[in-house]
């Protein structure tokens, strides 16, 4: 992957303004609102049939991406704290609740995701401390993917620890 443009700006939304989108089984945008289009800095033609990812921003670990992927992939929803990249460069942060979508004979056939203001708090003291340790992990290997495994395995250890999964200690930090 190429270096991103970064700008090191953070943008932000208000506090009864969610962010919402719904994707295929591979990620890709089937629907984004508007409030998703504003923050993001996208219009609708480059968003839909994009996969999802096109928001992924670098200081974000991809073991909380393959652990929201394992769940949601499994049926269940999952609460993620996640620093999104706006097309211009600027970086979010969100509360992320996402769950599978199902059609009428009950087969999953897409996520959905509700994107809210996450607590400045929390971040500061807990997420990105983590987030940034888990980066080192990841980015201490050659091999990218042994540096998610390794850094997955990590953040297991931490959580098993708690006696928690991911989303039920993300969902205690709202508390």
């Amino acid at each position: 992957m190429s270096k991103q443009h970064l700008t090191g700006n953070e943008r932000f939304f208000e506090r009864d303004e969610i962010i919402v989108s719904k994707t295929d089984l591979k990620g890709h945008i089937q629907y984004a609102n508007r409030t998703f289009m504003k923050v993001g800095l996208y219009e609708e033609k480059e968003l839909m049939g994009t996969p999802h990812s096109i928001l992924r921003h670098p200081e974000m670990p991809r073991c909380v991406f393959k652990m929201l992927w394992d769940n949601i992939q499994a049926g269940h929803e999952i609460f993620a704290y996640v620093v999104n990249r706006a097309s211009n460069g600027d970086h979010y942060w969100v509360l992320a609740h996402v769950t599978p979508s199902y059609d009428g004979s009950g087969n999953v056939n897409g996520y959905h995701s509700n994107r809210r203001i996450p607590d400045k708090r929390t971040l500061q003291s807990v997420i990105i401390p983590t987030y940034n340790e888990l980066l080192k992990i990841e980015e201490s290997h050659s091999n990218r993917k042994d540096g998610m495994l390794a850094s997955h395995k990590h953040l297991s250890g931490l959580l098993k620890e708690k006696g928690s999964t991911y989303d039920e200690f993300i969902f205690s930090l709202q508390s």
